[in-house]
């Protein structure tokens, strides 16, 4: 049952707050997609390549994309 209001009219329902989504930057993106690649051929060598150089870049300062929590 809808809450109502002091004058009788419901209240409207509550809007639910999206998570804020990020885009990240294009190497973090070209590096997550090559890992998921990696991954989906079973190449583990790649795969951590992949996470060590995106680690890598988002230590530096050229990563606009937010820290990871």
């Amino acid at each position: 049952m809808p809450t109502q209001r002091p004058d009788d009219r419901p209240a409207p329902p509550e809007t639910r707050h999206a998570e804020p989504q990020f885009t990240p930057c294009d190497p973090c993106h070209h590096l997550t997609l090559a890992e998921a690649e990696a991954n989906a051929a079973y190449d583990w060598s790649k795969a951590t390549d992949c996470r060590v150089l995106l680690k890598r870049h988002r230590a530096t300062g050229e990563c606009s994309a937010p820290e990871p929590e």
